[in-house]
């Protein structure tokens, strides 16, 4: 026990002790009986002092109920009846340990408390009269309900906080996983395009190199294409620096889609039962490659999403390619499935692809249905 609870519980058996022998001393019209002022004295600093321990040793402070027999028997029965000084310690004795109180004796320090006062109510004259037996039941089983209720609401209280920590620790868990799986996805994505931009910079030099004196035209327009496939990849190696790869990158080597594959989308979307109206709008000149390829991912999410989260028969995917960004919604007009498993990534796995190339998502239920909408800024090619 800390040294603070400690002082506590001393602090208490001495406020206790304090009541008690001003309850003699004064005296108050409490006091009953003709016994001596100097054994009760020593009764209420005994009993006081098994009190200061009802925490730090509980057994101890329950032995505290034998300090008023142990007196009566030497005093031949003839003794004092107090209020603050027997019946108001051993009520904060009951309380105490039904509060605190750990294993049996919880069960037995009321039990305890009850055959003391049953004892004294047969065997003392003056607290023979059915007031006194209906008042000294009543404030015991009062301090006993008190403490038990109170250690109950601490026990819930405390079972709910691990749980809770342990439910925050596993969703934490859960979102790094799928942060670390989705960068993983979205870094082995980015090698696929600068490996092709290279490759395309390699081949494009190697025929200019052969032709640069027999067709200075072709060879002119070769160093065009190494120039905005050289600044495509560059700008996307920056951002891939800062994300983490995954070392298999061996598997899904296939060109990956941009928004020039949407019809395909909304064709394989129709077939699985979702009637998606697609409009685009703006310039549609060329984009890098990593955002034409985020772009058809959050598509690709969303309606996957739309799917799986919402009733809706029919979804629809507005594209705005404007000069500096790209504007995404895709909306449907609900209503919302009941939810039957634990929530899924997909919003997650959306901003961070957003993210990555300085944009955003923004996710929210509207009226019965659900829209998603995403800003690119874009970077012509």
């Amino acid at each position: 026990m800390t040294r603070g609870r400690w002082l506590a519980d001393a602090g208490l058996a001495a406020l206790v002790a304090v009541l008690g022998l001003v309850e003699v001393w004064l005296p108050m019209e409490s006091v009953m009986g003709d016994g001596s002022p100097v054994v009760s004295t020593l009764g209420i600093l005994w009993f006081a002092g098994h009190l200061s321990q009802r925490r730090a040793r509980p057994w101890v402070a329950l032995a505290g109920l034998l300090v008023w027999p142990v007196l009566g028997t030497v005093q031949g029965g003839a003794m004092q009846v107090l209020f603050f000084g027997q019946l108001v310690p051993v009520m904060v004795l009951v309380y105490s340990l039904a509060r605190h109180g750990r294993g049996r004796i919880r069960w037995v320090g009321p039990v305890c408390g009850a055959v003391f006062v049953t004892v004294a109510d047969l065997f003392i004259p003056l607290l023979q009269s059915p007031n006194e037996l209906i008042f000294h039941w009543g404030v015991l089983t009062l301090s006993f309900l008190v403490g038990h209720a109170l250690r109950v609401s601490e026990d819930r209280a405390g079972r709910e906080a691990v749980r809770a920590h342990a439910a925050e620790a596993e969703a934490r868990e859960r979102a790094l996983t799928a942060v670390s799986e989705e960068r993983a996805r979205i870094a082995r994505e980015l090698h696929d395009i600068v490996a092709h931009s290279v490759g395309t910079i390699v081949v494009q030099a190697g025929a200019a190199e052969q032709v640069v004196e027999e067709d200075p035209a072709f060879a002119r327009q070769a160093l065009g294409t190494i120039r905005t496939t050289g600044s495509s990849a560059l700008a996307e190696m920056r951002r891939l620096v800062s994300v983490l790869r995954d070392p298999d990158l061996g598997a899904d080597f296939a060109p990956q889609p941009g928004l020039a594959s949407l019809p395909d989308l909304v064709e394989r979307a129709g077939e699985a039962g979702l009637e998606v109206r697609l409009r685009v709008s703006g310039d549609r000149g060329a984009l890098p490659t990593g955002v034409d390829l985020a772009a058809y991912r959050i598509v690709q999410e969303a309606l996957t999403n739309v799917r799986r989260h919402s009733a809706a028969t029919c979804a629809d995917v507005s594209l705005d390619l404007g000069a500096e960004v790209l504007l995404i919604e895709v909306s449907d007009g609900g209503p919302a499935r009941e939810r039957t498993g634990p929530p899924g990534h997909g919003l997650l796995g959306m901003r961070e692809r957003a993210a990555l190339y300085g944009g955003r998502v923004r996710a929210a239920p509207e009226g019965p249905g659900f829209a998603v909408r995403a800003e690119l800024p874009l970077e012509r090619v």
